[in-house]
């Protein structure tokens, strides 16, 4: 079968910055990404790709046929979901409420709408349409992907030189994965340690948590859930209910709390951002789509960070800031909320555009330290995200 993630537009936009780089499929939540949890529940067999934004279609190409299935990148997936939309007739779509789920059918029809049946979805899927939407729905995401990747496996054994306060069956280490002298407390949610994940002495860890392949927990961490740690991510200090795409680090003191982390940035030691407002009231979220602050009804919300952003040693950051792709924050003084694409600056010295140049060279330099290089597509893909008119606004 040919399976197409699709991104609707107005969608993607509401979760700038993180979509700016990736198609929606890519974002994680749980543990895996929401196309990896497709795969899992599909098959490998099938083709996948993706239509998404006109500046990501190189790196992102969509491989239409005469039938395709159609399958909405922001939702995720359950089995019940999963086998429904494997069993749609040609012509006939999946929805839940007025939202588009699945599509069997030609590119044709699609695009112009034009469904010879709706089926309804057996059950309410988790759908993203807010970067906070990822963060909010983490744990219980984590939970189903912790029970599907483990079923019928057993752990590598967990040393005892490690405190676990809870049942220790809800632990799961795999293949390669470094636990030592640390405390982990399963009583509210699972913990994932992946493959080559080291967490260690002295690290602090509450479930429900998840550690991808190559990441790592220094020592002394306080993490409590529902935190995620995406490949080759680092954390240290203080973390709450965070989600990190992957390669990216907060490897020293300081707070991170209800937020979204996408992929090659770098949080200074000592950075606090906060996730609360002191009067304790409404928070608003920078919105790609209205392009202004709107609310959220949420009282908790932190940092959102786009790709290739950094925060100085000893930033303060503002409750609910939305940083886009390529900021650099350094300075003394909180920020102002949203902080623009490709901006560089301080509250008291003010920000000023980064050259491509510019950072083309220090994301070269940042991701060879991975033995990841910046390709001329990528260059293309930030290039074309420099030129949107609205990344200012």
């Amino acid at each position: 079968m040919n399976i197409i993630f699709f991104d609707d537009n107005e969608e993607r936009r509401h979760l700038l910055p993180l979509t700016y780089t990736r198609p929606t499929a890519l974002l994680r939540v749980g543990i895996t990404t929401i196309e990896e949890k497709w795969q899992s529940m599909l098959g490998t067999e099938h083709t996948y790709s993706y239509l998404t934004a006109a500046h990501l279609k190189v790196k992102f190409p969509a491989k239409a046929r005469k039938r395709n299935l159609m399958i909405a990148g922001n939702v995720v997936p359950t089995p019940l979901l999963a086998k429904q939309a494997l069993s749609l007739n040609d012509g006939e779509a999946l929805v839940s409420g007025d939202e588009l789920i699945a599509f069997n059918g030609s590119a044709e029809d699609f695009d112009a709408k034009e469904y010879s049946a709706t089926v309804t979805a057996k059950e309410n899927p988790v759908i993203l349409h807010m970067p906070y939407d990822i963060f909010l729905n983490n744990g219980s995401v984590m939970e189903q992907d912790f029970a599907r990747i483990t079923e019928g496996r057993k752990s590598q054994p967990l040393p005892d030189t490690c405190t676990v306060i809870g049942d220790t069956t809800r632990i799961f280490l795999e293949e390669g994965a470094t636990v030592d002298g640390a405390f982990l407390n399963t009583r509210e949610g699972c913990i994932y340690v992946g493959r080559n994940v080291e967490i260690m002495e002295g690290a602090c860890v509450r479930g429900p948590f998840a550690a991808c392949h190559d990441a790592k927990v220094r020592m002394g961490a306080k993490v409590y859930g529902a935190t995620t740690l995406g490949p080759h991510c680092k954390i240290g200090g203080e973390v709450e209910s965070t989600v990190m795409i992957g390669y990216s680090n907060k490897a020293h003191d300081g707070f991170l709390g209800d937020a979204v982390i996408g992929e090659w940035c770098n949080i200074g030691g000592g950075t606090t951002a906060s996730n609360l407002k002191n009067d304790y009231s409404e928070i608003k979220l920078w919105d790609y789509v209205e392009r202004r602050f709107v609310r959220t009804g949420l009282q908790f919300c932190g940092l959102i960070m786009g790709d290739h952003s950094k925060t100085g040693v000893n930033c303060m950051i503002n409750t609910a800031t939305v940083l886009g792709v390529g900021v650099n924050i350094h300075g003394s003084g909180f920020p102002r909320p949203f902080v623009a694409s490709f901006q560089e600056g301080s509250n008291n010295a003010g920000f000023k555009d980064v050259p491509l140049k510019t950072f083309y060279s220090i994301a070269e330099r940042v991701m060879a330290r991975r033995g990841l290089s910046l390709t001329d597509v990528d260059r293309d893909i930030f290039a074309s995200i420099y030129n949107i008119s609205d990344r200012y606004k």
